[in-house]
């Protein structure tokens, strides 16, 4: 008979370091295939006029690991108020392939960094955030194009990261057609920010699963309808409904809150879920998580940083191919990050 040593541990903890080497190996492929023997490193610009820790902590390991795969990652303190301006250089600028900024920059004012979000050029904005890009995200459209269908849309990077988390663990059935491989799955998200929490819901609902979306206001349900006929997701308030009701039924938890002192009650985490904690602070009792989920992703920011290089080469590959361009290249513009 077996020892209690031999036992395997129900609950398999993934590292996000792990998810972004695969990402990385296939961005660092994907630039080799689409650039031009003259083409330089590409550049990131990123901007920080809010000196949050947070950001600046983020900014180094950005800069670690674009140094780390060909890019070059230029990061600009500026004063808020000058930033508009200098976004605006940046865009104009041939030398800079795409810009980043860090928000919030106008604490209580969410309107004015919407304002700035649109400032960045379509073609440079490596977060998605743009109207164009958010739009079309919501409505299930994923080319700027059509009906060409040759420059792909733009993802937000931390809703897309927990995407390809989910891809990578298996949790998307890829024997279903793209669109679809979620069918079946019920999903809780804890956050609604502009951000992340409600391009999370969508996205993975567009994909077919059915989504609870938590925030301090209440929940909502994103689904596209029975039997997912619908072309895009549809949203529903779900009176009365808290944690209580959503997370027991859910096949995957996944924590955006951005508070310390928040964590996801375990009692209500079902046998074999899937948690994932995409907030900077722990969504989750790392010992008593590793009780009851399957499979637990503690951190998704190295992630996040693979999908932000991911996103810099679509833009380069939606880019007008330069006249010397060969048939190769071309094709391989053409197929760069076919599968989303």
């Amino acid at each position: 008979m077996a020892s209690h040593q031999d036992v395997p541990k129900t609950c398999k903890v993934i590292m996000a370091e792990t998810i972004a080497k695969g990402l990385l190996a296939e961005v660092k492929d994907t630039l080799k295939s689409i650039q031009q023997g003259t083409e330089g490193k590409p550049t990131l610009v990123a901007f920080l006029a809010n000196g949050d820790p947070a950001a600046v902590k983020y900014a180094e390991w950005s800069k670690k690991t674009c140094e780390e795969n060909g890019f070059h990652f230029d990061l600009r303190q500026v004063e808020k108020e000058a930033l508009e301006g200098e976004i605006m250089a940046a865009n104009e600028d041939n030398n800079v392939d795409g810009i980043i900024v860090y928000y919030p920059i106008f604490p209580g004012n969410p309107v004015h960094d919407k304002y700035i979000q649109e400032t960045v050029s379509l073609a440079k904005d490596v977060e998605g955030l743009c109207h164009k890009h958010i739009s079309n995200m919501y409505y299930n459209v994923r080319y700027l194009d059509p009906p060409q269908n040759l420059k792909k849309s733009i993802l937000p990077c931390t809703p897309l990261a927990v995407v390809k988390i989910l891809e990578y663990l298996q949790i998307y059935n890829s024997i279903l057609p793209h669109g679809n491989r979620l069918f079946g799955k019920t999903i809780t998200v804890i956050n609604r920010s502009e951000v992340n929490g409600r391009p999370l819901a969508a996205l993975l609902a567009n994909d077919g699963a059915t989504v609870y979306s938590v925030d301090l206001t209440g929940v909502q349900v994103f689904t596209r309808g029975q039997g997912i006929r619908q072309p895009r997701h549809q949203v529903q308030e779900k009176e009365g409904w808290t944690l209580e009701q959503c997370v027991p039924i859910s096949d995957v938890i996944i924590g955006g809150v951005p508070s310390e002192n928040y964590k996801v009650p375990i009692e209500l985490v079902r046998d074999g879920a899937v948690c994932i904690n995409f907030s900077s602070y722990r969504n989750f009792d790392g010992a008593a998580v590793k009780e009851k989920a399957s499979i637990y992703v503690p951190s998704v920011g190295k992630v996040t940083i693979a999908v932000l290089l991911r996103n810099l080469v679509r833009l380069i590959a939606n880019r007008p191919p330069v006249q010397s361009a060969t048939e190769s290249t071309l094709k391989a513009k053409s197929e760069a990050f076919v599968e989303g």
